[in-house]
């Protein structure tokens, strides 16, 4: 995709970032962002979340203390540069907004049209989405020019990659800012085209979901896929452990958009995937997908 020359501007500064959905991506990117020297707000709809989420930072900077990654002090600087709420008028004077809310595309753009009337001009806007066109998202807010996707990979404080996505009005002074700010997270920065789910869920989705298949047409059982891959492929994970990670209401989505976004019948979603979903088994965060998290030990569910 060309560069955008026409909407350059002077350099973005970044010393302040919101956060949308203290969810596991949002409390993830929160947690980076506060440990790396930038004042940080975390908002979600509900308290509970916001409580849970604060937890969790904690939870990880200690483990990361643990590992000797990271000192006492830091994680005392990174506690204190987080404050979160439930009203998205907390980041009118934010200098970026990272939008992390649930992979669902009516959702997002709810939320970006809230968003654009409380925030200065000169904001920049991210989303975190991992497979919805960034351009469409950034053509109903009021500032495509300095809108763009910054897709963390999860567990955020863990993974080192972050892919960054062009709109096709986004402006190259925001996507030098974002690209800068990528580093100084210590992530490394990968830019992708615009095309449905990007790099590396491009490639990871359809993986998951053919290894769906391979159980639905009795194959495998659970274990002897992920077994299999982990064996004969070297993967530290089984695509249907992985995809319980994930989550397989996530998995399903981004499935949906692939399929519908490239009209190949090769991305049809499993029916196996499509009925773990309807049942609310969508994975660890459930207690419940392709394995059962109820005792101690997971147990494969097929």
């Amino acid at each position: 995709m060309p560069q955008n020359n026409a909407s350059d501007g002077p350099p973005i500064e970044i010393k302040s970032v919101g956060i949308i959905g203290a969810g596991q991506m949002g409390s993830g990117i929160a947690h980076v962002c506060a440990l790396a020297g930038f004042d940080v707000i975390l908002q979600d709809l509900q308290e509970a979340q916001l409580a849970k989420a604060a937890e969790g930072i904690e939870r990880n900077l200690a483990r990361q203390i643990k590992k000797q990654l990271i000192s006492e002090d830091e994680k005392a600087s990174a506690l204190a540069r987080i404050s979160s709420g439930t009203e998205m008028a907390l980041f009118a004077d934010c200098d970026l907004v990272i939008e992390a809310a649930i992979e669902n595309e009516a959702v997002k753009r709810e939320i970006l049209q809230a968003l654009c009337p409380l925030i200065k001009e000169e904001t920049v806007i991210c989303t975190n989405t991992s497979s919805i066109s960034v351009t469409r998202l950034a053509a109903i807010t009021d500032r495509p020019e300095r809108f763009m996707g910054m897709h963390f990979m999860n567990p955020v404080p863990v993974m080192q990659l972050v892919e960054l996505i062009r709109g096709i009005a986004t402006g190259d002074a925001t996507f030098n800012a974002i690209r800068e700010l990528t580093v100084k997270l210590g992530k490394t920065p990968v830019a992708a085209e615009d095309f449905p789910a990007f790099i590396v869920n491009r490639i990871l989705l359809p993986m998951i979901n053919e290894a769906v298949y391979t159980l639905y047409e009795g194959v495998g059982s659970v274990e002897a896929i992920d077994t299999a891959m982990k064996l004969g492929a070297n993967h530290p994970m089984g695509p249907l452990e992985l995809a319980d990670f994930i989550g397989l209401d996530t998995c399903l989505s981004v499935m949906h958009v692939l399929y519908e976004g490239l009209a190949d019948s090769k991305y049809r979603p499993c029916p196996l995937l499509v009925k773990y979903v309807e049942a609310g088994w969508v994975g660890r965060k459930a207690g419940r997908g392709f394995y059962d998290y109820g005792g101690e030990t997971p147990v494969p569910t097929r």
